[in-house]
């Protein structure tokens, strides 16, 4: 599967961004998709995941401020970041595999990266 991420830019602290990522295919209900990010200097990180059944995950960082979520019909997974702080700042990026786990590794297509900067 083929991935497109798109809706990353310039927001203030407290601020909200949708971010979205497009898939190609017919087999797209049939994966688990995530969301990962990676600032400079630092590790990707795991920030949410949705699973085939619709069941989500995220990371202790983001819960409670961000939703991720997916449309099948549409092929498309989402992910709607509110209350944004400067820390969220980073290139965030779609995934999608087959494993019902949170570790990059495990997560065999990536989009090209959007890239989220929360200042002032």
């Amino acid at each position: 599967v083929q991935l497109q991420a798109s809706g990353g830019g310039l927001v203030q602290p407290g601020g909200s961004l949708r971010l979205s990522c497009a898939a190609s295919g017919r087999s797209f209900s049939t994966y688990n998709m995530a969301w990962f990010r990676q600032a400079p200097g630092k590790e990707r990180e795991f920030v949410a995941r949705i699973s085939r059944s619709g069941g989500t995950y995220y990371s202790d960082s983001v819960k409670g401020r961000f939703t991720i979520a997916r449309d099948n019909a549409k092929n498309t997974v989402y992910l709607q970041m509110n209350s944004l702080k400067s820390e969220d700042t980073a290139v965030y990026f779609c995934a999608a595999g087959s494993a019902s786990v949170n570790l990059a590794e495990a997560f065999g297509s990536w989009g090209q990266g959007t890239q989220v900067t929360v200042s002032s």
